[in-house]
């Protein structure tokens, strides 16, 4: 398996002539999902005693699997929160994978780490958080979040008589579905704020200033949202931080879609506030053009982190060596082996620049903007709500939920699009609404014509 020969050459050349293929083509398919018995038939039993062998196997791949798959980069990809890494990322990609580094600890990753740790201030200054913060590269928000939170939470137990305590977190109703998640693994509970819009500093002490004594003394954490996913809403980071600081919790911001936002003028000012978080969550994987896995947390206070995460075994004693200093990223995070997630985004910010980061995010916000104008100029259409960051959310007057999920089935068969519907309350019921996402900054006006016009048929 590990011989060098003329097959693996051959293979390698075949890879790279995808990779290159793949990465210079600016209009994917947006792929035929099929069942697994339809993909079964079509290349059968592939793992097998002898090996099918390299060619056949990556033939199956090229010809059918990848094409029951779909692109996040495509410009009509507008559905959930989609991805459009740049080309520089996507190869330093593959240059990491290649290189074969751990990247839990400095004395085996040194000059990968280096990489990491560039990017990571970056980030930093983004958020404008107080000299001595700092973060690492996760998996993504929920594996960022679920760090915070541990991090929060034996801070919190720090006193005796929250030692057997159950925590207790406040977050709102609009936070992402991980918050409730990773309360789950690490046994919390979760106190939602209700909202149709932010949750304000107000809304926020009335739920504190109302809960009874036991969860009161349970209560250790507020995650406010910097973006929510369904609508880009942001709370009110100011007024929560001022709470937080009152009544002595950790302030955590999940901004793992939004913060990517933090790089453009037109709406930094948004964010104000998201400094004095104890913890903050950021997905470069989403709205910093980096590839999948690539999530980040920041702490203002890294110390605390690292007693909380901080791995011992006889057989880790030498990475807390005096030969072996440095910065340990496993040290930060729930994770203890890691890839260099952080690589490619710290590549392509070297290759390009932070000012065309800059445009890029902005042209996500214009073309979220420019999607209501037109919206608002088609009789059979309406806004839910203004346009928020990249999300836009809106209805085509007269149909059920069964038409949007029909409309959504049709446009992805036929090639032209995927969006695809979400909830939102109006007037104290959930009704089901369409939503745009705007993430590639190649995505252009005329997508979006192209799109709404589909919405004029019945």
């Amino acid at each position: 398996m590990h011989n060098i020969d003329i097959d693996l050459v051959e293979m390698t050349l075949d890879v790279m002539k995808y990779a290159i293929n793949r990465i210079t083509n600016t209009s994917p398919s947006l792929g035929d999902i099929k069942k697994e018995e339809e993909l079964f038939a079509l290349v059968g039993e592939t793992i097998t005693p002898e090996g099918i062998g390299g060619e056949k196997a990556f033939e199956l791949f090229r010809d059918v699997l990848v094409k029951s798959t779909v692109p996040i980069d495509h410009p009509r990809h507008l559905a959930f929160v989609p991805a459009s890494p740049t080309r520089a990322a996507v190869m330093f990609d593959l240059v990491t994978s290649a290189s074969s580094i751990h990247g839990a600890y400095w004395m085996e990753g040194a000059g990968g780490i280096f990489c990491e740790n560039q990017a990571m201030k970056w980030l930093v200054s983004l958020t404008g958080m107080p000299a001595g913060a700092f973060g690492v590269f996760t998996s993504g928000g929920t594996a960022a979040n679920l760090s915070a939170m541990v991090t929060a939470r034996e801070n919190w137990r720090k006193k005796p008589d929250n030692c057997n305590k159950k925590g207790l977190i406040i977050t709102s109703s609009g936070a992402h579905s991980s918050i409730k998640a990773m309360a789950k693994v690490i046994d919390a509970d979760v106190h939602l704020v209700e909202t149709d819009g932010a949750m304000t500093r107000i809304a926020l002490q009335e739920q504190i200033n109302s809960m009874d004594i036991d969860k009161r003394e349970r209560l250790f954490a507020i995650v406010a949202t910097g973006g929510t996913t369904n609508a880009g809403i942001i709370d009110d980071l100011q007024g929560i931080a001022a709470v937080c600081e009152k009544e002595e919790l950790w302030f955590h911001v999940d901004a793992a879609y939004g913060g990517g936002a933090l790089v453009a003028d037109s709406v930094r000012h948004l964010f104000n506030g998201i400094e004095k978080a104890d913890s903050i969550t950021i997905d470069p994987h989403k709205w910093l053009f980096s590839p999948y896995d690539c999530g980040a947390i920041l702490y203002k206070e890294p110390a605390l982190a690292l007693e909380a995460h901080s791995q011992e075994g006889s057989y880790l004693d030498i990475f807390k060596d005096e030969g072996a200093s440095g910065f340990n990223p496993a040290d930060y995070q729930i994770q203890l082996t890691r890839r260099l997630r952080g690589m490619p985004l710290w590549f392509s910010l070297a290759t390009h620049g932070t000012e065309k980061y800059k445009w890029a995010v902005e042209r996500g916000i214009e073309l979220a903007n420019k999607a209501g104008e037109l919206i608002e100029g088609r009789s059979e259409l309406s806004l839910v709500r203004p346009p928020s960051l990249s999300c836009v959310l809106f209805r085509r007057e007269g149909w059920n939920a069964q038409q949007y999920k029909e409309w959504t089935y049709r446009n992805h068969r036929d090639g032209i699009a995927l969006v695809t519907p979400t909830l939102w309350k109006a007037e104290g019921d959930y009704q089901t609404v369409l939503r745009f996402c705007f993430i590639n900054p190649d995505t252009t006006e005329e997508d979006i014509r192209v799109i709404l016009d589909t919405l004029g048929e019945p």
